[in-house]
């Protein structure tokens, strides 16, 4: 399978992009595990073009965890376009453009999944990006706004002939949320369209390698992407079984990735005050990983536990919940 020049190979795993997840130390483990290509968390094509700071350090990447993707979200042409040529500058391997997050803050504003009730405007901001960069430019959707309204057959037409080098989609429906079961025969159909002749990426429920084996036998598709089934292990894209303490050395050295790469970011390290702030920032970044990871499942009323990961403010303290985890679950 190929984006452009870029080969993925046969039956390439991807990561999904998601907000305040795919950061830069959670994407380096998942590319080490095996992911073909990682996503940047997305970005607001309108807080980019204002350089709003917080939105725009989501552009950093590193070599490391190529190829990945940054992709962008919003609702206006210009401003898409501009976002495009920012992103562009970052040096990402594709560009993608979202039309398929769900939330209320995003959808409920016309951007995002709302798109799918503006296709005019979709196929105009597709144009008009493709057209404006270099780097091959992609889509995420959905099936549709709702289930009366499953339109991703035609749209994907539409879309490839709008110059994209690839499609995703998500097997639901807007209006379906997260909620129910992803509809992976619709995605299969889009990939049998004679006339398609872009990668398709199928995306939902996917939890195992098991699971996205027959996914690609079933419905044919390029590549497969995981999203919320990597929360708190980025191993999952592994063939290799890792044992409970390698799995636990893991979520230590995604909390070090994330403190060292702030600090690098910021040329901060002999700032005694400024060190703690990345600290803190790379905290908040791997804090939410450990509280949902299945790891930790095992543990007899982990609630506490998970409530103690989640207030923790020094890598010390985090560090040493996660040695009580350990112990807890070796001599459970």
């Amino acid at each position: 399978m190929k984006i452009g020049t870029i080969d993925f190979g046969e039956r390439p795993l991807f990561l999904a992009p998601m907000e305040d997840v795919t950061d830069i130390g959670f994407r380096m483990l998942c590319k080490r595990f095996g992911a073909a290509m990682v996503y940047t968390e997305f970005v607001s094509a309108e807080a980019l073009v204002r350089s709003v700071k917080s939105t725009v350090s989501k552009l950093t990447i590193s070599d490391e965890e190529r190829p990945v993707g940054i992709q962008i979200y919003g609702r206006d042409v210009p401003q898409m376009v501009e976002a495009a040529r920012i992103v562009e500058e970052a040096r990402p391997d594709v560009i993608d453009l979202n039309f398929g997050c769900p939330v209320k803050k995003v959808a409920g504003k016309g951007a995002g999944a709302g798109m799918l009730r503006n296709i005019p405007l979709m196929l105009d901001i597709t144009r008009e990006v493709v057209k404006a960069v270099k780097t091959p430019v992609t889509v995420k959707t959905r099936l549709g706004w709702d289930k009366e309204n499953l339109i991703i057959t035609d749209l994907a037409e539409q879309l490839q002939d709008c110059g994209i080098q690839a499609l995703t989609i998500h097997g639901r429906t807007r209006s379906q949320m997260y909620t129910g079961e992803a509809d992976w025969t619709l995605i299969g159909e889009v990939k049998r369209n004679p006339r398609i002749h872009i990668p398709i990426i199928g995306n939902g429920d996917i939890t195992s390698l098991y699971e996205a084996d027959l996914a690609f036998d079933r419905y044919g598709v390029d590549a497969v992407m995981i999203g919320r089934a990597t929360f708190g292990q980025p191993w999952l894209f592994s063939r290799k079984q890792l044992s409970l303490d390698e799995k636990i050395d893991v979520l230590k050295e995604q909390l070090t990735i994330n403190i060292n790469r702030i600090n690098d970011m910021k040329g901060n390290k002999e700032d005694g005050l400024r060190k703690h702030s990345a600290e803190y920032r790379g905290i908040l970044h791997t804090r939410r990983h450990l509280a949902a990871s299945p790891v930790f499942k095992g543990i007899p009323d982990f609630r506490q536990t998970r409530i103690a990961m989640l207030r923790a403010e020094t890598a010390e303290e985090l560090i040493e919940i996660l040695e009580q985890c350990r112990q807890r679950l070796k001599y459970k």
